[in-house]
């Protein structure tokens, strides 16, 4: 029996013997291969830091356009890759120019706004306030958050479910603030809002109320869009508005036979955009736009008579109209071929049928 064992222990430790050998050449290989794989750079470790920081300026959305503070589509998320990115993205200022406010996230509070902003350096900022609660003291907090930094804000977005005590305050200069996009969802009960120290402000989108209580410098626009908005209210506004170039406008007809009186002159208007929900005699006799290059409207706030009402809109404001585009929502009252016959001076003519205005026929050089 000990012969056996001694033998046995003996083939053992040969055995062992030979498992230590091919270990220690696995180390030796396992040791040359981290060597080369420690070595090797990826590709994308090879570029320089500001083609990095480029790429991820094309990661988020164009400016203006505001990601949000967290998730998937925020600057944030850069800097959970590794350190490296972490730190050319914290110290590349265009990423944290932009951002889209939410009372109802928590991680939309007072710090990490001005850990944010911070991190833009100097650089001018666009803001996006939505969905929130008025009576909600988290949103008046970021509200109040916010207007530090209003000398350097360039585009502002405010959505506002319910009134916020704190919108007196942004009656303060904004020096760069050249858009402004406001809704509010209740009147404010301390009367109008007067914004008159935004000196770069040239563009403007309001909903109805914010139309009828806000006071803007509004000889100095160039852009506006009204929507949700009644034609008596339009009115109001468009009358101020006399050096626009743009206008883009969602009007809510309440009676059809609403007439303007005189009409409403805008000598620079290039390109106007209506739709609307409900039908009106003679929309565009409330106008005279002698500089209109592009229109695009509703059928049915052309009248009984759209053709009529063309030919003589463009008759009285002397306008070249190059490009006209009409949407109907409901069945065309006039066929494409009579819209192309009164109309010969149009170059560009087409006739949607559905509410994106796809256009069914295309007429160039007309």
């Amino acid at each position: 029996m000990l012969t056996k064992d001694r033998a046995h222990l003996a083939d053992l430790q040969r055995r062992i013997l030979d498992a230590e050998h091919t270990l220690s050449a696995l180390r030796v290989q396992e040791s040359v291969v981290k060597e080369r794989l420690h070595a090797y750079k990826y590709p994308v470790s090879t570029l320089p830091n500001e083609l990095i920081a480029e790429i991820f300026l094309h990661f988020l959305p164009k400016y203006p356009i505001c990601p949000p503070l967290a998730g998937p589509n925020s600057p944030i998320i850069l800097t959970h890759i590794c350190r490296s990115w972490r730190d050319i993205a914290i110290a590349t200022p265009r990423l944290w120019r932009a951002v889209s406010l939410s009372g109802r996230r928590s991680w939309a509070n007072p710090n990490n706004i001005n850990l944010w902003f911070s991190r833009a350096g100097c650089l001018p900022l666009a803001l996006r306030l939505n969905e929130a609660d008025g009576y909600d003291p988290a949103a008046l907090a970021l509200m109040r958050a916010v207007l530090p930094y209003r000398s350097r804000c360039e585009y502002l977005e405010l959505r506002l479910d319910d009134y916020i005590p704190g919108l007196p305050e942004l009656e303060g200069e904004f020096p760069l603030l050249r858009h402004l996009d406001l809704e509010l969802d209740d009147d404010p009960p301390y009367g109008e809002i007067v914004f008159h120290n935004f000196p770069m402000l040239r563009s403007v989108v309001l909903d109805v109320l914010a139309a009828r209580w806000i006071v803007l410098p509004w000889r100095q626009l160039t852009s506006l869009s009204l929507h949700s908005i009644s034609f008596h209210d339009c009115v109001a506004v468009l009358r101020k508005v006399i050096n626009l170039l743009e206008c883009n406008l969602n009007i809510i007809v309440h009676d059809e036979k609403y007439i303007v009186n005189p009409p409403i002159k805008l000598p620079h208007l290039k390109l106007l955009k209506v739709d609307g929900d409900g039908s009106m005699n003679a929309f565009l006799g409330s106008f005279v736009l002698p500089a209109l290059s592009t229109l695009h409207v509703c059928e049915m706030l052309l009248g009984p008579d759209p053709i009529f009402s063309l030919t003589s809109f463009i008759s009285t404001s002397e306008c070249h109209l190059r490009q006209l585009r009409i949407t109907c929502t409901h069945p065309k009252s006039q066929p494409y071929t009579s819209y192309c016959a009164a109309l010969t001076s149009v170059q560009e003519l087409s006739l949607g049928d559905d509410p994106d205005r796809r256009p069914l026929h295309l007429l160039s050089g007309f």
